[in-house]
């Protein structure tokens, strides 16, 4: 299948605040801007990521409401995700929720205006891989899996401990776990 995600459109009333903070998170560039809207990109495409903000404003989006939920952008390798969260860190930006999902392990972000981004790696080699996992028991049981501490991924990546160790939900479960995933994600 020649099908693709294109791009993803924000509508905000928060443009100058989105579009700096998609910048930092993403590594990206402005490709256009005005008034109105900006178009940012991080790799070959013309425009990944749009923000839109309307005449008069949009109704801002109570918590927990129905809409998008979160974006997801995958990092070729651990260290690439890695390097961008000490990046992001030492710029105040924190994920909200660094979670072992098991296909992936990820960092969400919450945006200024509350949607979570995931910056992400993919934990097996393909995609049927991934997939087989998800029909696994224990994902079954639990499909979004441990929280994690970034700085201990980052200290034991360092130190020289095996991916095979460091991308499995075990390793993850020995971190804290409080608060919950859902509880992060949900913004509870």
């Amino acid at each position: 299948m020649s099908l693709r995600l294109a791009h993803i459109v924000f509508q905000t009333n928060n443009l100058e605040a989105m579009r700096d903070f998609y910048i930092a998170l993403l590594g990206a560039t402005v490709v256009f801007e005005n008034e109105m809207m900006c178009f940012i990109t991080y790799d070959d495409e013309h425009h990944r990521v749009a923000f839109m903000k309307v005449p008069g404003g949009s109704n801002e989006r109570p918590p927990n409401s129905v809409g998008l939920m979160h974006s997801a952008f995958t990092f070729v390798d651990l260290e690439a995700l890695l390097d961008r969260y000490r990046g992001l860190k030492a710029n105040g930006i924190t994920p909200t929720a660094p979670i072992q999902h098991g296909p992936t392990t990820s960092m969400y972000y919450r945006d200024p205006d509350g949607c979570l981004a995931e910056l992400q790696i993919d934990n097996f080699g393909t995609a049927q891989a991934a997939t087989d996992y998800m029909h696994s028991e224990a994902y079954i049981q639990d499909p979004l899996g441990p929280v994690f501490d970034p700085d201990r991924l980052y200290d034991d990546w360092k130190a020289g401990i095996p991916l095979e160790t460091l991308l499995t939900r075990e390793w993850a479960a020995n971190c804290d776990q409080t608060p919950s995933a859902l509880e992060r994600l949900s913004g509870m």
